[in-house]
C-alpha cells in the first residue's frame, strides 16, 4: 500500500512539474529558434538580441501563468498532504 502511494506521489510530481515548466520551455525554445533565424538571415551576431526577447517573454509569460502555477502547486500539496494524513492514520 505504501509503496503504491509512493509511486502515485512521484508520478504526480512529475506531471505537476511538466504543467509548471512545460510552457516556459516550449516558450523559450520558440523565440530562440525564432531569434537565431533572424540573426542567421540578417547576419546581425549581436549577444543581447538573443537575450532580451527571451527575457521579456518570460517575464511576460510569468504575469499570465502565475495565478495557473500556484493554484496547481496549491492543488498538488493539498492532495500531497491529505494522502499523508491518511497514511499517517493507517494502522
Amino acid at each position: 500500500m505504501l509503496e503504491q502511494a509512493t509511486v502515485m506521489a512521484m508520478r504526480e510530481a512529475i506531471w505537476v512539474a511538466l504543467q509548471l515548466a512545460g510552457p516556459l520551455l516550449l516558450a523559450a525554445l520558440g523565440i530562440g529558434l525564432t531569434v537565431s533565424l533572424i540573426q542567421a538571415l540578417t547576419q546581425i551576431q549581436e549577444a543581447t538580441l538573443a537575450f532580451l526577447p527571451k527575457l521579456a517573454i518570460m517575464v511576460m509569460l510569468l504575469v499570465f501563468l502565475g495565478p495557473f502555477m500556484a493554484e496547481v502547486l496549491r492543488g498538488f500539496a493539498t492532495q500531497l498532504f491529505d494522502h499523508v494524513v491518511q497514511i499517517g492514520g493507517a494502522p
